[in-house]
């Protein structure tokens, strides 16, 4: 758990406000912009049958109102992260990244 909240430190940095929510249940009400991640994929490295290595993914949602967000580039920036989808949702720009962390 020690490395998903330096990856929240990293995104609430990232982002330059506490406007991060880890799986945020629908009762929440987000200020944008905002980032929401979750946990989407565990990679194991093995030898001899048994994982020696662990590196999980997360899938990381820039949601802003702006279409031209500095936010995405400077999430697409941080390491270990590639671009994933684009979609609008309720007036509301969402930028998909997987980040291993």
């Amino acid at each position: 758990m020690g490395r998903r909240l330096e990856l929240h430190e990293l995104l609430c940095e990232t982002l330059g406000s506490r406007n991060v929510y880890f799986q945020p249940p629908a009762t929440i009400s987000m200020s944008y912009p905002a980032i929401v991640y979750k946990r989407s994929d565990i990679q194991n490295i093995a030898a001899d049958n048994f994982p020696y290595m662990q590196t999980t993914a997360y899938e990381v949602t820039v949601i802003d109102r702006n279409p031209d967000s500095a936010i995405v580039e400077a999430v697409s920036r941080l390491p270990y992260c590639r671009f994933n989808r684009h979609f609008n949702s309720e007036n509301l720009n969402h930028d998909v990244f997987v980040i291993y962390y």
